[in-house]
């Protein structure tokens, strides 16, 4: 088909994904200012309302786990996936990823500690993951419980690479802040200490609550020549958490032949299974 009859017979325009809206949102600490992009699907809510999972570099994989869902929830009984709302937390920018991700998603640690940048240069401002916490808690969450009528006992959060370290980051400060927690090829080499550190108050939070909570560590394999060790890492905590007897329901995926960011399409389809298969009707 030629230009001139595309035009004569098509719209113009930019192309835009049904039931998807994005806004600005100011955090209430810390002055800073977030793209939130939502999804929210065309079928009415079921009783307990709509399964919820917040997604981390949205800018990246908003569309994409978006279509999966709407793909896949077609069938929930054939494929485990049912509708869902996908709050996308994002920067203003046109580009995949923002700088400001290294602010929100780690934690303070001294500059001498942090790995080297491939290419010798600072790395921006990092340390702020403990207000990222409160927006997402005390801003994000409230605001989206009262636009949509939500399942609280299904809440997931995703994150990769920094966002993963970040997810892992939650879990361990408020294990039941999220039902499902998805750590995509996760940083622990940034604050690695942290956890280890971290451990004892994070196993006293989980034996507070009575929720059930479940942990999915993917990875690509290409990954694991990579020299911050990164599938170890999350092989190690995966099977670390397992042997503590915590009550997390953990597992780990190493998926064939993928790489950093290649992995992120199986990785959510992988997650959308896991995070929404409960909700499924029997």
């Amino acid at each position: 088909m030629n230009k001139s009859s595309m035009d004569k017979n098509t719209g113009s325009g930019e192309v835009t994904i049904k039931g998807t809206e994005q806004s600005i949102m100011h955090s209430s600490t810390g002055n800073r200012e977030f793209q939130i992009f939502v999804s929210k699907p065309l079928e009415e809510p079921p009783p307990s309302g709509y399964p919820v999972i917040y997604l981390l570099d949205a800018n990246s994989v908003f569309e994409t786990m978006v279509e999966a869902v709407r793909l896949q929830s077609r069938r929930p009984e054939k494929s485990g996936v049912v509708p869902a709302i996908i709050v996308g937390i994002g920067y203003c920018t046109n580009g995949p990823f923002s700088s400001e991700r290294y602010y929100d998603f780690t934690l303070p640690v001294a500059v001498t500690e942090l790995p080297k940048r491939p290419d010798g240069s600072p790395w921006p401002a990092h340390g702020g993951a403990e207000n990222f916490l409160k927006f997402i808690e005390e801003d994000l969450k409230p605001e989206i419980g009262k636009r949509f009528k939500i399942d609280h006992n299904s809440q997931t959060l995703f994150g990769h690479s920094l966002g993963g370290l970040f997810t892992l980051y939650v879990l361990y400060k408020n294990p039941y802040a999220f039902q499902n927690y998805i750590a995509g090829s996760p940083s622990l080499h940034w604050n690695k200490n942290w956890f280890h550190e971290e451990e004892e108050r994070f196993l006293s939070r989980l034996n507070q609550g009575n929720g059930d909570i479940s942990l999915l560590l993917g990875v690509g394999e290409q990954e694991g020549t990579h020299k911050s060790r990164m599938n170890e890492n999350a092989l190690e905590l995966s099977i670390h958490l397992s042997m503590t007897d915590c009550g997390i329901n953990v597992q780990f995926k190493e998926f064939e032949g993928e790489g950093h960011l290649s992995v992120l399409p199986p990785l959510i389809n992988r997650a959308l299974r896991f995070a929404l298969k409960e909700n499924v009707p029997s």
